[in-house]
């Protein structure tokens, strides 16, 4: 159940995030959006409904899901920057994925709107200097101060987490 949950692991950001670390995170994010239109394109809506795991989203939801949350990621950056160490608001993302749109809209919306944020998300992070990658937001769940650095990593690894969720639920169903 772990594995399907977290296909490829939790998140593993290295203390020390260098140069490399912030080009590959980034062509994750610039890569994403086509990768999974690609994935998830000719899928039935049968298909699309199906849930990657029992008592998982399906792919219906995942799809809106990481709309929603890169959408709110691409705003957490924008508050890093024009505030002193905000604290971010939090969502409900297990709730927004139960509203009538995250179970019934099509996909090609929020698919449209993922090229969108990340397209301007990627334009955003490659015009910025090390010294405001390392500005950072409070999240207020855990308390925790996240550096913008940081949450590129856990960007591109979430884009790669709900990839994995329905690649292998592709694979499983054949």
């Amino acid at each position: 159940m772990e594995h399907l949950k977290y296909p490829i692991g939790k998140p593993d950001i290295p203390e020390n995030i260098t140069s490399e670390h912030l080009e590959k995170w980034t062509q994750t994010l610039e890569e994403f959006p086509e990768k999974l239109e690609k994935l998830v394109t000719n899928l039935s809506d049968e298909q699309i409904d199906s849930s990657y795991r029992e008592g998982g989203w399906t792919i219906r939801q995942v799809v809106h899901h990481c709309a929603d949350s890169h959408h709110n990621s691409y705003t957490r950056f924008k508050w890093t920057l024009t505030e002193d160490k905000p604290v971010i608001k939090a969502y409900f993302e297990d709730r927004w994925a139960e509203l009538f749109d995250s179970k019934s809209a099509p996909i090609q919306l929020s698919l449209l709107h993922l090229k969108v944020v990340h397209a301007k998300l990627v334009y955003f992070i490659k015009g910025l200097t090390d010294d405001e990658l390392s500005k950072s937001f409070i999240h207020p769940e855990s308390n925790e101060e996240v550096v913008l650095k940081e949450n590129i990593g856990i960007y591109a690894w979430h884009c790669n987490h709900h990839y994995a969720h329905i690649e292998n639920l592709l694979i499983r169903k054949g």
